[in-house]
């Protein structure tokens, strides 16, 4: 194929997809066994120092943020992210633990940018490669369908290709061009879901992003879930597992694990916290003080329940019936 253009950006994790197969075949095992452990544990075992990991979540919609807190209270460093995410962002690169990141955007909406990722990237602590959203997604399907790239037309005409390491090439067929986007193989992938099994079978309820992409484009798996039911309930519904068992190496139960974020036909996204994580991320000083209260001062995901309080969380579990 003839190449005709390429963004000038590093490729953060260039797609090894053969590796990746043979990784699977030796690391994955289709037996069924009991994968319910902590956060702590899961963390633990499961992210190293200089991983590339990826945070599945539409928003603040199932955020994993019980992981992502234990993750900055471990300390884990190096991290290069798959950065179309919004809080787990932020939190991350407050603690100081990420290097690199392919973005795409990061902004609360009607609330504002990122002032914490704003910083970070003026100052150059943090390598930041552009993509759409449309092909970071794409990214991840073409590591699930076990391929070195897809063919879109996606960031064609826009200076997104040109802060993106993607290439433009000569279709074959019809001499048109479209863009090349290289594979997204994630050393972890993190993922809250509405309920699994203690296998790891995991369904979600309402949007699922590209949840079903993202397990299958991880060579390791940890999904949250905000409840543990019986395989029976799963092999009642099986249509509606997105992820199996095979695919998933921990199993984390973490009731309100989205919190501050939203979790759809459970709880209503806490607007309160939200601006006071906000207003806290204004400055260094303020946003290391908000960590220190709301991440490593709690010892885990019950101490911060504990914190938030049992009266405001049921008051957002009623937010949500109300709709």
């Amino acid at each position: 194929m003839e190449l005709i253009d390429a963004g000038q950006k590093e490729l953060l994790q260039p797609p090894d997809v053969e590796e990746f197969r043979r990784w699977i075949r030796e690391n994955k095992s289709p037996v069924l066994r009991d994968k319910v452990m902590d956060e702590h544990e899961a963390v633990k075992r499961f992210i190293k120092d200089g991983d590339y990991i990826g945070i599945e979540l539409y928003g603040t919609v199932r955020c994993p943020m019980s992981i992502v807190r234990e993750i900055v209270r471990q300390g884990k460093k190096r991290l290069r992210l798959a950065g179309q995410g919004l809080l787990e962002i932020d939190f991350l690169v407050a603690a100081g633990l990420v290097d690199a990141m392919d973005i795409t955007y990061v902004g609360y909406e009607v609330l504002g940018l990122s002032n914490i990722l704003r910083r970070a990237a003026e100052s150059g602590k943090v390598k930041l490669v552009e993509w759409s959203n449309g092909a970071l997604s794409w990214r991840f399907k073409a590591a699930a369908m076990g391929v070195p790239f897809l063919p879109v037309r996606s960031m064609l005409g826009s200076d997104t290709l040109k802060y993106s390491s993607a290439k433009v090439v000569k279709d074959p067929f019809t001499g048109i061009p479209v863009t090349l986007l290289p594979a997204l193989i994630l050393d972890v992938g993190i993922i809250h879901v509405h309920r699994a099994d203690k296998y790891g079978n995991a369904q979600i309820d309402g949007i699922s992003g590209f949840a079903f992409e993202m397990a299958r484009a991880s060579k390791r798996l940890i999904i949250s879930t905000e409840e543990l039911i019986p395989t029976e309930e799963i092999q009642r519904y099986p249509e509606r597992t997105i992820i199996p068992w095979f695919l998933v190496d921990a199993v984390v139960v973490a009731p309100f694990g989205s919190h501050p974020g939203e979790m759809c036909y459970r709880y209503e996204r806490d607007q309160e916290h939200l601006l006071e994580f906000l207003k806290a991320a204004e400055t260094e000083e303020t946003t290391q003080q908000y960590l220190q209260k709301y991440v490593y001062g709690p010892r885990n995901h019950q101490e911060y329940l504990d914190l938030i309080g049992r009266d405001r969380l049921e008051a957002l579990q009623r937010a949500n019936k109300g709709r």
